[in-house]
């Protein structure tokens, strides 16, 4: 890794508006520059004050940090809170009751609004009757269910109580949920009749059965159903109860079981090198504290915004910045149920119209397909939209390549909005590196510097630091509070996962590859470290080849994996989406040529693609992500073995298998 190249530097600066800066959470480099210097000077009492500070205990803490079991660090250990009591009845004594906590758009478009004090009584009539059915403290409860205000009442209802919630997102299979169930130990599943997408009612409940009827789920004692759409279901007299008969009858007040600061909060599933799901541990208080701490740092939250986060209660942002960050903040944010776009591909816009969003936080992978898009229907441009509410953006899940963070930068924030450019993980429980918004200027392409008491460097194999501009391994030096605790019944794996004996152990491995900038020292993510080719001799990130490729005026989006060649060891290989219909034949093969050469241009010959493969669209799970597996197994001409009912689009894999 130590020899890693990145030919193009962004030189491209464009530093927050005044105006923001005077009236940020964090104002100036000044103002960050001293945060990160309490840190450095007193790591434990710069954690310690700010537990304190924004979280509310039933019983204090007396010590900070426990490293004698590392790298199984615990945070706040003896300290006794409840994250539900810190999201919402915090909010009923601040004069807040009637503030609204969530505006639900749903697929078709009907909108309603909830206010703290009425998802505070839905939580505690849900909690009681999770209790009436024998679900308790420690209890691991999965929940299946579509975006929806029953989504999150459900996730706030299992920390109320003190059980463990392990959210399955709506788009797995059977399969997928069933081995979820099994490895968590689940005595109920909380889920829908249906889901409605795009236009669509998708099934839930049957799924669960499917599920279940795999075997090994005895410890399921619950099915517990959200009616959504009304549709036909099997309901298993004994197993199967309805929410709304469930909560009917319970009362709307629930005492909060206080928990230890490291009671598990829940169990998230994220996928493994092995194939097998790694479930990631999250605590109770040191992960409620950073997703606060992140609101208001690095969204600089304040009390009359609009808070639109766009992902799905399935993966760690959802739950992160969309059930327990904002309501934590005592924010009034959006929660949306469909998809970008449907009716059309200028719903997200329309949506930021109606309900007057300041903050926009959406991944690049939706960011590039709404290009596309606008770029096809001059009525669904962003231009056609008021969004002069906006006042800051937010891009998450993968690198955002320069020219996709451009044109959001144009054409969404009319160039007055920051772009938090976040980088952080399931493991890591939120923000670690990005733009403050009050505080940074932005590179596009950049997650630019760490956030305050975040340690990260970049080393190589053997653990040692690299010089600012040289390419290496992102680690993080010092544990921080809202990290992965462990892996779900695999404490080993967890270790040599993430701290690997290679790096001594203590550091935590992100698996990512980045680089500083030699001047600024920005962080740039060249993309995980399986994911650097070897060609020739010569180390490249795929991100750097794939932001070259959409920098082409004719492409919307780009992969790049590597094969294996006899010649240069390992070959280039691009799948490629274009802003236009797929070319085939020789159009097809001049299109490629002409990429290529591009290419060579943008970084140089080494970074040509030696295949390049058209298609409508790249193959991805429902919520976006590219899967990048499955293009690996193509790029080398294998046959997919793979499950792939979680693709939201599979027959894209057979135009992909055509090479140019």
């Amino acid at each position: 890794m130590s020899d890693l190249e990145t030919a193009k530097q962004e030189s491209r600066v464009f530093s927050p508006p005044a105006a923001f800066v005077a009236n940020a959470n964090i104002s100036g480099m000044d103002a960050y520059n001293a945060l990160c210097a309490e840190a450095e000077k007193d790591y434990e009492g710069f954690w310690g004050r700010l537990a304190r500070e924004n979280l509310q205990w039933h019983k204090p803490f007396t010590k900070v940090l426990d490293e004698s079991n590392a790298p199984n660090y615990k945070w706040f250990e003896d300290g006794l809170l409840n994250v539900s009591y810190n999201c919402l009845d915090v909010h009923l004594k601040n004069g807040n009751a009637d503030k609204v906590a969530l505006i639900f758009e749903s697929d078709a478009g009907d909108v309603s609004k909830i206010s703290y004090k009425d998802l505070h009584e839905k939580v505690c009539k849900f909690a009681n009757g999770l209790k009436s059915r024998g679900i308790k403290k420690g209890d691991r409860v999965v929940i299946y269910m579509p975006m929806s205000v029953e989504g999150v009442v459900a996730m706030q209802a299992c920390a109320r109580i003190g059980a463990t919630h392990s959210v399955v997102f709506g788009g797995f299979s059977a399969k997928s949920l069933q081995e979820r169930i099994v490895d968590v130990g689940a005595v109920a599943v909380i889920t829908a009749d249906e889901q409605a997408r795009g236009g669509k009612h998708l099934p839930l409940k049957s799924i669960v059965d499917e599920a279940l009827a795999l075997g090994d789920c005895e410890k399921i004692k619950d099915v517990i159903i959200y009616k959504r759409t009304g549709g036909n279901i099997n309901f298993v007299a004994g197993r199967d109860l309805w929410m709304h008969e469930l909560v009917a009858p319970q009362s709307n007040v629930c005492e909060p079981e206080w928990v230890s600061a490291e009671h598990p909060l829940f169990i998230l599933y994220t996928s493994g090198s092995t194939g097998k799901p790694k479930g990631v541990q999250h605590s109770s208080g040191g992960y409620l504290l950073w997703s606060l701490l992140t609101m208001k740092w690095t969204f600089d939250i304040k009390p009359t915004d609009v808070f639109w986060c766009t992902a799905d209660i399935g993966w760690v942002t959802g739950h992160s910045y969309i059930t327990y960050g904002p309501l934590a903040a005592g924010a009034t944010e959006i929660v949306f149920e469909g998809i970008p776009t449907y009716p059309n591909a200028g719903r997200f816009w329309d949506m930021i119209q109606k309900h007057k969003a300041t903050i926009f936080y959406t991944a690049p992978t939706a960011i590039r397909s709404l290009i596309k898009a606008a770029d096809g229907d001059a009525k669904i441009h962003p231009k056609q939209y008021d969004l002069s509410s906006l006042r800051l953006l937010g891009s998450v899940g993968e690198p955002i390549n320069p020219e996709a963070w451009m044109w959001y930068y144009k054409h969404i924030g009319g160039e007055k909005c920051p772009i938090a450019d976040t980088f952080w993980q399931t493991e890591t429980g939120g923000h670690m590196i990005s733009p403050l918004p009050g505080v940074t200027p932005m590179v596009p392409g950049s997650c630019t510097l760490p956030l305050p008491g975040i340690m990260t460097a970049i080393v190589d194999e053997t653990g040692h630091d690299l010089p600012n501009g040289q390419g290496g391994i992102l680690v993080v030096k010092k544990p921080w509070p809202s990290m992965i605790r462990t892996i779900w019944g695999d404490n080993e794996r967890f270790k040599k996962s993430y701290f690997p004996d290679e790096l001594g152990g203590t550091m935590y491995l992100a698996g990512d590859g980045a680089i500083r900038n030699k001047d600024t020292g920005y962080f740039t993510i060249t993309g995980r470290i399986d994911d650097v080719l070897n060609v020739s001799g010569h180390r490249m990130g795929t991100m750097e080849i794939e932001s070259a490729l959409v920098a082409n005026p004719l492409v919307a989006e780009a992969a790049v994996v590597g094969k294996p060649d006899d010649t240069t060891g390992e070959a280039i290989c691009a799948f490629v989406v274009l802003k236009r219909s797929r070319p085939t034949g020789d159009e097809a093969k001049q299109i490629a040529t002409e990429l290529r050469n591009w290419v060579a241009k943008e970084i140089g010959p080494i970074a040509k693609p030696k295949e390049i493969r058209f298609g409508d669209n790249l193959p991805k799970t429902r919520s976006g992500k590219i899967m990048r597996r499955l293009l690996r197994v193509l790029a080398k001409g294998e046959e997919i073995t793979q499950d792939i009912s979680t693709l939201e689009n599979p027959a894209i894999l057979e135009q992909l298998k055509q090479a140019q």
